[in-house]
């Protein structure tokens, strides 16, 4: 079943004539559809490799972003990141830039049991640590992550009455108490955009890889903080935000936004439960989770 919003159908043929086009060492290699998000398809490419191709106008620009922002991220960040190796543009009937990058032989967090994830609480946290710093003026921008949580609220209340969420004035009025906490009023940091369990790789039961930068921008860190909900139980939020406090020092005016957040992003991830049962499983999760007393 595909996603509503997929403009552009990609198949073997045309990421062929791609790579034939523009990266023809590359064009005999092995391809294989790996999925399609709300706005990227993958196709694995060889062994080492993958390839990254919008399928929609409005998210063409997101793989533009990553490949601006992760050559600079990507040295100093604690975990292997997709940085481009190659950059695609139009041809071949396909309209937008794509990239190729790096393959990496994970699963994603959300297909682990939710203790397990514990095990690496601490070197997510390092991760964020090591990003949510000050980003140039020139960072990619971003209008639905990273700004005032507030602005979120409208929005928030759409979905709540298209879903027809059975806790929905409950999810409202805690929204509400915690984005009443005092704005950020740091510098705007460097901001993923999109951590959830669906976007960190695990191997070994280690955190193998952080992937799919393309809301990447700068503002509130609190944004990405909203993971320690989505991403993990009591037992490793507690670990995860222990380490994030030692190594940044946010206050709690920052985490209350950041369950903020949570909250919101939780019922984004429930807007097309038969497309993606996985997210509907994340947003089902940081619900319960963001909930919590």
């Amino acid at each position: 079943m595909t996603h509503p919003m997929i403009e552009v159908m990609l198949d073997e043929a045309l990421v062929r004539a791609l790579l034939r086009d523009q990266h023809p060492d590359l064009a005999d290699l092995p391809v294989t559809l790996v999925g399609t998000g709300w706005d990227n398809a993958t196709w694995r490419l060889g062994e080492h490799l993958a390839l990254r191709l919008p399928v929609r106008e409005a998210a063409a620009h997101l793989v533009e972003h990553e490949q601006q922002a992760l050559p600079v991220l990507a040295p100093r960040l604690p975990v292997d990141v997709p940085a481009p190796v190659r950059v695609g543009a139009p041809g071949a009937g396909f309209p937008w830039t794509w990239s190729v990058v790096p393959w990496f032989d994970a699963v994603p967090a959300w297909a682990v049991p939710v203790a397990a994830r514990t095990a690496w609480a601490e070197h997510l946290a390092d991760v964020f640590v090591a990003l949510h710093t000050p980003a140039p003026d020139d960072a990619p921008d971003n209008p639905v992550r990273g700004d005032d949580i507030r602005t979120r609220r409208e929005p928030l209340h759409e979905r709540l009455a298209t879903q027809r969420q059975p806790a929905a004035a409950r999810i409202a009025a805690r929204f509400d108490e915690l984005a009443a906490a005092p704005a950020w009023d740091g510098p705007p940091t460097w901001i993923h955009g999109d951590p959830h369990p669906a976007n960190l790789l695990v191997h070994d039961d280690g955190l193998r890889a952080v992937i799919d930068f393309g809301d990447v921008t700068s503002g509130d860190p609190a944004c990405d903080l909203a993971t320690a909900w989505l991403t993990f139980d009591e037992a490793g939020r507690a670990l995860f935000r222990a380490r994030v406090d030692a190594g940044s020092g946010w206050d709690a005016a920052t985490w209350q936004r950041a369950q903020a957040w949570a909250l919101h992003l939780a019922v984004a991830m429930q807007a097309h439960p038969e497309q993606y049962p996985q997210m509907l499983a994340i947003g089902r999760h940081g619900l319960e989770q963001a909930l919590a007393p």
